[in-house]
């Protein structure tokens, strides 16, 4: 066992018995007031100076090696899903309605106990450390307050992480190319002058106009975009109608887009614009179309990636290391970092031998493997001192 592992094997009763409190006590998205003091208190003990985000929720803490060098950043993010939880633990969520059904409270975890490993040694430590304790990652747009409030700038490079719950627990996942999907949504408001149900020939229906549109919008994944080429495009919420006996005057016609190429997402744009005027004139009605930018895919720079897989090879076994066959089609506001900077994201395992581990994540009744806590923190380190340059040996 390499030395950090052994000294992270010491300390892990400490960052199990925190996790279960971060557990137990969950925030949803902007209103991680309770998390955030948490934070601040625990980096604080670890002599890491603090700084708040703005006027947001949300932590950053810096910790200056003993050698100039470069500026790495981690980042975690904080809050937790508006889902009630079902686990059963004897340590569940006591706000109601509200659990880290996601990991976010793992993530944290492993953040903090690589910020105290990291200062544990410091002395050999080159450059500087940021700890980005991110708000609002459900929303997808919490890494903004980061950037926007300027703890980006002076960075050279940022390395995150995710539960998985396909990995085994105490393994990391890693994948070079796309790792997770960018997401944006759509808004199409159909519009007609309404009439009576028994006189359809009197005025064009937004509902069966909306109908065709649906339908449509369905051929673009499967006849516009190179099969290879991965996206999904959903309508999830259809609004219309007062009455049985009433052609409504509108419908709106909500849904969701995922890619995980650039040059796929502006395809999708001008898809659904074309087919929601297409049909709209087809159809006699009008379309008014908005998209609503979200998330851009997660796409780690290679040698990045490497680094994060010698880093877990040499302190944790190659044999706690997965090489993920596809990228998940769920999406991450961590891409807003990589907009910016180069990095690399990986997966902590949290699966095990209980079926309840394996439940897909926002699952109130998943369960998390907590060897991923010290697999994600010391794989955090390592990365840190391979590219900073500095001494890896003495992890060793």
């Amino acid at each position: 066992m390499s030395a950090i592992s052994t000294l992270m094997q010491k300390l892990e009763p400490e960052y199990i018995k925190i996790r279960r409190y971060l557990h137990q006590h969950p925030e949803i998205s902007y209103k991680e007031f309770n998390t955030t003091e948490f934070i601040k208190l625990e980096l604080s003990k670890y002599g890491i100076e603090v700084f708040n985000n703005g006027n947001y929720t949300g932590v950053i803490g810096v910790l200056k090696g003993s050698f100039p060098g470069k500026t790495v950043a981690l980042r975690t993010d904080i809050d937790a899903l508006p889902v009630q939880e079902n686990s059963g633990l004897d340590f569940a969520s006591v706000n109601e309605g509200c659990c880290h059904a996601c990991g976010h409270d793992l993530h944290m975890t492993t953040l903090l106990a690589a910020a105290r490993l990291l200062s544990e040694y410091k002395e050999h430590l080159h450059g500087t450390v940021k700890f980005f304790f991110q708000p609002a990652e459900e929303k997808l747009g919490g890494s903004e307050t980061i950037i926007n409030n300027g703890f980006l700038d002076d960075v050279d490079t940022i390395f995150g992480v995710h539960t998985w719950p396909d990995v085994p627990g105490g393994s990391i996942g890693i994948k070079k190319g796309p790792m997770m999907a960018g997401s944006d949504s759509f808004k199409i408001t159909i519009t007609a002058p309404g009439g009576h149900a028994a006189h359809p020939h009197k005025t064009p229906d937004p509902i069966v106009a909306a109908a065709y549109m649906i339908t449509q919008l369905q051929t673009i994944v499967a006849r516009e975009l190179n099969p290879l080429d991965s996206a999904v495009i959903t309508v999830g919420k259809m609004t219309a109608g007062t009455a049985a006996n009433i052609i409504p005057s509108e419908v709106v016609l909500e849904g969701s887009m995922r890619y995980l190429l650039p040059a796929t997402r502006q395809q999708i744009h001008d898809s659904i614009k074309r087919i929601a005027d297409g049909t709209a004139l087809a159809m006699r009605v009008s379309a008014k179309t908005e998209i609503i930018p979200g998330c851009g895919p997660v796409i780690g720079t290679d040698e990045l990636v490497d680094m994060i897989e010698t880093s877990a090879g040499k302190l944790l076994g190659s044999d706690k290391i997965s090489i993920l066959p596809t990228a998940s089609m769920g999406s991450e506001d961590f891409s807003a970092y990589l907009a910016k900077k180069p990095g690399a994201f990986f997966r902590i395992g949290t699966g095990d031998d209980r079926p309840q581990t394996h439940l897909p994540l926002h699952n109130g009744r998943i369960l998390f493997n907590e060897s991923a806590i010290a697999a994600g923190a010391v794989t955090f380190c390592g990365a840190v001192f391979l590219f900073t340059g500095s001494d890896f040996s003495v992890l060793e």
